[in-house]
């Protein structure tokens, strides 16, 4: 399906979405979507025609685990709602811990990288193929940007999506910032990766903005386009013309002007490179497969093997068509898998130990990243919390979060953050603690009391008798 230029749809730019011109199509974020209604703004866009595409962040399929059937279903009921012609998600994995490793959930709310194994490819498969199996229409996978790697990997990225897209059938939706980010951060050569990926794979393209920080790019979404980004976007187009092409922007919005020049230097960049456009044809695809397949080793005798799915065509989507049959991985596999994970995620969100083989620098910067993240997105979720603790709240978040990990949602870490604050006694400030303690109780729900609700409320009374 032809989906031409579009732009990442947020509640912050609605309006200025909806008064940009030449606009085909835009893309939502699935988990911000209602799975019943929606916003007066997409609800408009639909009615003149413009596509709506829902973007997933949350289902984690490059984890241990295989996929929520109830975030499925949600996933799911959004792309119906949408009437969409597919819905994305990203390769990576988001949680870890759990029945697995018999140790507690821990929530990175970040994509994380998966390692570019057989074992990581083998789940990563089947974890697809049930997705696909659940939803009503295709589903295309996007490639992310990375701020560590994994020692001891087995394949490139190229070879990885190739081979992932040889199984599955699932399509790609390739963001070129995230091939530069992985350019600048971990020495990834962004052409080499367009060479080896399948190209007549791509169902859409993202484009977005980052900055770079003491020799490492930050792919923030917040920052206008750069221009080696629209370099990599070059790259791409010389090699196939892609569907559709879509601007993200997260924060710190610009104003409609800013968000439509750069849209300008999109279709800039995309005339330009057509001029020298090749297209893979059958000749180079057969040539690229044969210079960059990557060998799988043969099975050691002693280790049970972990044969994938079988390759075959994205599943058919017609009424009455047969569920496809899933290879199951061996729960070995998925075992090794969930430990590696687990291992990383502990590292990054509870200071445990670095798992061997890993850049010890960059884990830093890495888990500095996502508590910083943490801090931001609970201040979105709970605006309140910043204006009670005023100043002091990143401060006290950060010192919470680094001992603490998130293992539910933002909206219940950012409860857990206030309980935490008020059995330590804070903040010091009276008012600011009766109105924080006001705040936790109107939002924790009907519940047992446990010995800190109890505390709290303790608290609270002693607070209103003053």
């Amino acid at each position: 399906m032809e989906l031409g230029i579009g732009i990442g749809w947020r509640p912050e730019i609605a309006a200025e979405v909806e008064s940009l011109s030449g606009i085909d199509w835009v893309e939502a974020v699935a988990e911000n979507l209602c799975a019943d209604h929606l916003p007066d703004s997409l609800v408009r866009l639909r009615e003149r025609g413009v596509t709506v595409v829902p973007h997933g962040v949350a289902l984690g399929l490059g984890g241990a685990d295989r996929p929520d059937p109830d975030r499925l279903a949600g996933l799911a009921a959004r792309a119906e709602l949408l009437g969409a012609p597919l819905v994305t998600e990203h390769i990576a994995f988001v949680r870890a811990g759990g029945p697995l490793t018999a140790s507690p959930r821990l929530e990175a709310g970040h994509l994380l990288p998966v390692p570019r194994t057989w074992d990581a490819l083998d789940v990563l498969c089947e974890n697809v193929r049930i997705a696909q199996d659940s939803l009503p229409v295709p589903l295309a996978l996007e490639n992310i940007a990375a701020l560590i790697t994994w020692p001891d990997e087995e394949l490139t990225e190229g070879q990885f999506l190739a081979e992932l897209v040889e199984r599955t059938g699932v399509r790609l939706l390739i963001d070129v910032a995230n091939l530069h980010t992985n350019h600048v951060n971990l020495g990834q050569d962004p052409a080499k990766a367009l060479d080896e990926l399948p190209v007549e794979a791509i169902a859409y393209v993202h484009v977005a903005g980052g900055v770079e920080k003491n020799g490492v790019w930050h792919d923030t979404h917040a920052h206008p386009v750069s221009e080696p980004v629209l370099e990599v976007l070059a790259e791409l187009r010389s090699r196939v013309d892609p569907p559709g092409v879509l601007l993200e922007r997260d924060d710190a919005f610009p104003p409609g002007a800013e968000l439509a020049g750069e849209l300008d230097a999109i279709r800039a960049t995309l005339r330009k490179a057509a001029d020298t456009a090749v297209g893979p044809g059958p000749d180079r695809a057969v040539l690229r497969k044969a210079d960059t397949a990557a060998p799988r080793p043969d099975p050691s005798p002693s280790l049970e093997p972990s044969p994938g799915p079988a390759p075959g065509p994205a599943p058919d989507r017609t009424a009455g068509a047969e569920p496809r049959t899933v290879t199951p991985v061996p729960a070995r596999t998925r075992d090794r898998t969930a430990v590696a994970q687990t291992a990383l995620l502990s590292a990054l969100v509870a200071g445990t130990p670095a798992p061997e083989g890993f850049d010890h620098r960059r884990l830093r910067v890495q888990s500095r990243a996502l508590a910083a993240k943490r801090a931001d997105v609970v201040a979105k979720v709970a605006p309140e919390l910043p204006e009670i603790l005023g100043d002091g709240y990143r401060a006290a978040f950060l010192a919470y979060a680094g001992s603490r990990p998130m293992s539910g949602g933002y909206r219940r870490d950012a409860l857990n953050f206030a309980e935490h604050l008020l059995i330590a006694g804070g903040p010091a400030d009276p008012v600011a603690r009766r109105r924080l303690t006001y705040w936790w109780q109107d939002r924790s729900g009907a519940r047992p009391p446990r010995r800190t609700t109890r505390l709290v409320r303790a608290a609270r009374a002693v607070l209103v008798g003053k």
